[in-house]
């Protein structure tokens, strides 16, 4: 093609928050001086909830709720009818990051599951009847602004894992004695930082394979009317491998993924949760998990 479009921020980072200016240029380069109708921007911002295949038969009203819906859009011109000279032509855009309704919210940029929020800038040149449209598109990254934690949701959370403790168990039989102690620093957790804590094997009648950390996201569709629950995994940290020594405190330690956790949301028509699985593995091959709901804030 003898006309190329292209999308350049100015950040870097391609991260912005809710009231900030998106800036940067649009980069046009020809072959050739080229007549076009007009270059326009658009900004857009999407949630989109796809159920899975699991909710199939539920209420109309979810169905529903799972349409995509807008969050921003709105379009600039940033070049009228005219002529692009040969070359590589730059011309700068400004949009405000700003939802325009008081009953929309920006929420954060998220790629999970079954719920995606997106946000992009949309270039379009047209031009005459005979020559095709060009187009081009580019992501930017919303994160809401840091706050502070309060005090009371610094305080560490202690556990103790046993037999009598697992809920939803099958085989009890096959449950070896065993008593696992430990911390997380936190129920709440900045998502600047790693999760942290830590955890102790004060005993077990059987040899362990594996202790495992599961970051989990729990995504929620729906409405009052009902609503589905899905759970999946986002990533699995292995921090002890083999029979580790009994009464030896292990890090607890896991960064949190960028663009596959935000802070988490609840939202008219969806909620986006995190759980953290401790998951232990014996000998044997049987395995035992104790979870534990986590907040992730920005901070």
């Amino acid at each position: 093609m003898s006309l190329t479009l292209d999308i350049q921020l100015k950040r870097h980072s391609k991260i912005y928050h809710p009231g900030e200016t998106v800036s940067g240029v649009v980069v046009v380069e020809s072959r050739s001086e080229t007549r076009h109708d007009g270059i326009t921007l658009t900004m857009d911002g999407v949630a989109s909830i796809q159920l899975s295949p699991k909710s199939a038969g539920l209420i109309e009203s979810i169905v529903n709720s799972s349409k995509p819906f807008s969050l921003i859009n709105q379009s600039v011109e940033v070049a009228k009818s005219g002529r692009v000279p040969a070359g590589k032509t730059e011309i700068p855009f400004e949009l405000p990051l700003i939802q325009r309704s008081s009953s929309k919210t920006l929420h954060e940029t998220y790629h999970g599951a079954y719920i995606m929020i997106h946000y992009s800038l949309r270039c379009e040149l047209k031009r005459s009847l005979l020559a095709k449209d060009v187009n081009k598109s580019q992501e930017f990254i919303v994160e809401h602004r840091s706050g502070k934690l309060a005090k009371d949701e610094m305080q560490q959370v202690p556990f103790e894992i046993r037999p009598e403790t697992l809920q939803n168990v099958r085989d009890r039989a096959r449950i070896p004695q065993f008593l696992v102690r430990g911390h997380l620093d936190s129920a709440v957790f900045p998502l600047s930082r790693p999760l942290t804590g830590e955890l102790t094997v004060c005993e077990c009648e059987r040899g362990i394979s594996s202790i495992e950390l599961q970051l989990v996201r729990v995504e929620t569709c729906g409405s009052v009317e009902g609503h589905t629950r899905e759970a999946s995994e986002i990533q699995n940290i292995q921090i002890g491998e083999g029979d580790v020594c009994r009464g030896v405190a292990l890090p607890v330690y896991m960064v949190f993924p960028r663009l596959f956790t935000c802070a988490t949301t609840i939202a008219p028509s969806f909620k986006i949760e995190f759980e953290l699985n401790i998951v232990i593995i014996f000998d044997n091959d049987h395995l035992v998990a104790e979870t534990f709901p986590i907040k992730l804030v920005r901070c």
